[in-house]
């Protein structure tokens, strides 16, 4: 019966939320749950927070930036979809990698221009990125794992009316989707092809499609691949796209490379390659905990170019490894200055004036770092100030969005830290509990504390499930339990035999009372 619930319910999701669409750029009728507007909302949705997970926008020449978007809006204007609200940004990121968000958000890393050889090369890229937005492939892509994970989904809502478990928002899963994104064979030829159409029509030789996907193909089989893994990950390269490229190149006209002009265009990030070598070799002497080299490397790339904020957070972490705060803020209050846009420079200020107990200053720039980047850790660190401040309120709120970043450290340490603010008011929500008939019709119940602290003065309920809607009248139990941080123990209750009959009878149990022991 309730498998046949299910499917019905899932049939009327799918028919209040799905339809056919045609793609846009090759004609052919699709299946979609996601309509043009959803699609063009989540892609300006997740276009800023994606950037601040991948280094922000690079600032150090912004008409650097002017460039790439001008040869990104040519293309853009010549394809299947121009009304799109396109929009081109480079990200300071030294993995050679380019991808779209659905509606036409679509970025390119620094790291992937400098490996390029020309303006074509570019457009190739492109146009590559503006034939996934405007085929909808990122659409398709979150039609394919909704689907895929619906059925699970909504095997939940019976455990949601109970509190076990909700069904989540439809839009903040598809947004998600698309992010993670990783195109299958098909699409990625369809972008190669189409984007080749459009580089052609805005006169670019189609042959530097050709050659990008050559020198993919040999990064990807030598040393250099793991670099490139991002890249390779969301668009794998083959020599079955290499051949189709060529094939293709053949059909169209020929055009222009506008190498020079791409030399000056990237002049900036030329002169300053080996600041940014240093920072990569300052990257891995950290990770070593070899502070004191990745100062002098540090020291190398901010005399070649003093302006690049990430070389003084950088510098901060080094400072904060030696166990010099002070330097360590000055550091970070100097890549806030140079680029007051990016989330992490905030953060890591805030962390090193929290350590230092500085709650105030560390608050505001936990909260600036938010306002940019909403993230679990910020989240869990303004709830340790509302806690150093007695407001158990406030600080339940950050631990609960602190909780929402997934799994991990931070979540589970939130965890925790809720358990003991709510632990009096739900003791049923951390401290599990599960009533059973054993085999001589005894009722049994297992007890589990959920949190990593001791628990004392345990109590539960328990009561007989009539239906899935009705309880009958709840007994307290008699015994009383300490249970250690992470243990279970299942003991009997007295109660019975319970005459089982035709229908098995089933019972719930609660805890109603407890308190953490330490």
């Amino acid at each position: 019966m309730y498998k046949t619930l299910t499917t019905l319910f899932t049939v009327a999701v799918l028919a209040s939320i799905s339809s056919c669409s045609t793609n846009p750029v090759t004609g052919a009728s699709e299946f979609s749950l996601v309509s043009e507007a959803q699609e063009i909302a989540i892609g300006e949705q997740q276009y800023g927070p994606s950037q601040q997970t991948q280094g922000g926008a690079y600032i150090i020449d912004r008409l650097l930036q002017d460039y790439v978007s001008g040869v990104g809006q040519t293309l853009a204007a010549l394809s299947d979809r121009p009304e799109l609200p396109y929009e081109f940004v480079v990200l300071n990121n030294a993995i050679p990698n380019a991808w779209a968000l659905p509606g036409g958000k679509i970025a390119i890393n620094r790291g992937l221009l400098v490996k390029l050889d020309d303006e074509a090369e570019l457009a190739a890229v492109l146009g590559h990125e503006i034939v996934h937005a405007a085929a909808r492939h990122s659409a398709a892509q979150m039609t394919r794992s909704t689907l895929v994970g619906l059925t699970a989904q909504l095997a939940t809502i019976a455990a949601a009316s109970r509190g076990y478990g909700e069904l989540g928002n439809m839009a903040s899963q598809l947004g998600g989707a698309a992010v993670m994104a990783k195109y299958g064979r098909d699409d990625e030829l369809e972008s190669d092809r189409y984007g080749m159409g459009y580089m052609a029509k805005a006169g670019y030789d189609p042959q530097a499609a050709v050659r990008l996907q050559e020198l993919f193909l040999e990064l990807s089989e030598g040393r250099k691949s793991d670099t490139l893994s991002q890249l390779f990950a969301s668009h794998p390269p083959s020599a079955e796209r290499v051949a189709a490229n060529r094939d293709r190149a053949g059909k169209l006209p020929p055009g222009e490379r506008y190498k020079e002009r791409f030399s000056r265009a990237i002049s900036q990030l030329t002169h300053d390659a080996p600041a940014y070598k240093a920072q990569e070799e300052a990257l891995a002497a950290l990770k070593e905990e070899d502070a004191a080299t990745a100062l002098k490397l540090l020291d190398t790339a901010v005399a070649i170019q003093p302006a690049e904020s990430q070389f003084w957070e950088m510098r901060g972490h080094a400072w904060k490894m030696l166990d010099k705060p002070e330097n360590a803020q000055k550091a970070y209050t100097t890549a806030i200055r140079r680029n007051p846009e990016l989330f992490s420079h905030r953060f890591y200020r805030g962390l090193v004036r929290y350590e230092q107990n500085e709650l105030e200053s560390a608050r505001t720039d936990f909260l600036t770092s938010r306002a940019l980047l909403p993230t679990a850790i910020s989240a869990y660190y303004l709830g340790e100030i509302a806690l150093a401040e007695n407001d158990s309120d406030q600080a339940i709120a950050y631990f609960s969005q602190a909780m929402q970043g997934g799994g991990g450290k931070i979540s589970s340490s939130a965890y925790n830290k809720l358990a003991r603010l709510e632990l009096n008011q739900q003791p049923d929500k951390y401290i599990l509990s599960h009533a059973y008939i054993d085999k001589r019709g005894y009722l049994r119940v297992v007890l589990r504390n959920n949190t990593d602290f001791p628990v004392r003065s345990v109590r539960l309920q328990v009561a007989e499930v009539i239906n899935r809607q009705v309880v009958g009248s709840a007994q307290l139990l008699r015994q009383r339990f300490d249970l250690a941080a992470g243990e279970q123990t299942e003991f009997g209750t007295g109660i019975g035999p319970l005459a089982q009959g035709d229908q098995p009878r089933q019972f719930a149990s609660r805890v109603t009372l407890a308190a953490p022991a330490d």
